[in-house]
């Protein structure tokens, strides 16, 4: 496996910049945002399709540094009922697909979207309740009508591009647990897989060990995001996981993102990183920061050292001992 990081954190330094700071930090891998949600400090997606000799150069300044591109990631919502944001999105997910062609990136990250409740509904309607039996005909729709047809098309697309999709399992969104995840690629094809991020599966009551073994049975891991969450046991009675207040608001939330080992200790994180070696997953372990209580730098360097503590690296070569 090898260790890198969700470069949007350091949207505020140069693309260079940001490189020199990974690399002297021991990482090997970067993630690079090309727009929507993470925006595109470092990746301007017109531009690079456009010309050839700065995707050769946008490649080279990464390569230079000891560093791969683990994924690009576009995460949206392509399926927003606002047509204006659907099409917006869409169209950053398609050139994000196309670009990762053309920089032999294997793997597109993003959302699976949310749709509305009816074809003119303004905002999406997460449905996370089977009664009122209205919620069961609202899902219904959204996924014979939305989303099984939309990443049917998507599948295709990055089939075709050699590109494999990663949808991240989150809160909000259709695809926010494993069932959700197998069903949609069941539905659709074996080009969607997961982006399994731990902090989402801890908070939605899911052990991320058991979602590793679940998905990772059906080689439906294509990425890897490593965060920390944890709950808090007297707020949590107050407003239940699914919690709508503020992220800012700490004091008071149900659960909270934090930094690797300050949610969860370093044997959960070596269960984690034993199921995806057992699973046979060995790829990229891509930090992503989000926490409140610490400044990008700080939460980001206690990652990476707690996670240099279990990150499994070498080949597992031959069992001398059977």
């Amino acid at each position: 496996m090898k260790l890198g990081v969700f470069s949007v954190l350091f949207a505020q330094k140069t693309f260079e910049e940001s490189l020199d700071y990974i690399a002297s930090k021991g990482l090997e891998a970067i993630e690079i945002g090309t727009g929507n949600y993470p925006g595109n400090a470092h990746c301007n997606l017109d531009e690079l399709l456009a010309d050839e000799g700065k995707r050769k150069a946008f490649k080279q300044v990464v390569e230079s540094r000891g560093l791969t591109i683990s994924a690009l990631s576009a995460h949206g919502n392509p399926l927003h009922p606002q047509k204006a944001i659907s099409q917006e999105h869409d169209s950053v997910i398609r050139k994000t697909i196309e670009l990762a062609n053309r920089l032999e990136v294997p793997v597109v990250n993003t959302f699976s979207g949310c749709p509305g409740d009816h074809e003119d509904a303004k905002y999406p309607n997460w449905p996370i309740a089977p009664w009122p039996n209205d919620y069961q005909e609202i899902l219904k729709w959204q996924w014979e009508a939305k989303l099984i047809p939309y990443w049917s098309e998507l599948n295709t697309v990055a089939t075709e591009a050699g590109v494999k999709i990663g949808l991240e399992l989150h809160g909000g969104f259709s695809v926010h647990t494993p069932a959700t995840l197998l069903r949609l690629r069941e539905a659709t094809g074996p080009a969607i897989g997961a982006n399994l991020d731990p902090s989402h599966m801890w908070w939605q009551g899911i052990d991320p060990v058991q979602a590793v073994h679940i998905l990772g049975r059906e080689n439906a891991i294509h990425h890897f995001h490593a965060k920390d969450t944890t709950i808090d046991p007297i707020n949590v009675n107050r407003h239940g996981v699914t919690d709508m207040q503020s992220y800012s608001l700490m004091l008071d939330r149900a659960w909270q993102f934090r930094s690797v080992g300050y949610g969860h200790d370093l044997k959960v994180w070596a269960d984690i990183i034993s199921a995806l070696r057992l699973v046979g997953y060995d790829y990229v372990v891509s930090i992503e920061h989000e926490d409140g209580l610490m400044s990008v730098e700080e939460g980001f360097t206690k990652a990476v050292e707690n996670l240099q503590q279990v990150l499994i690296k070498e080949p597992l070569g031959q069992m001398w001992w059977v």
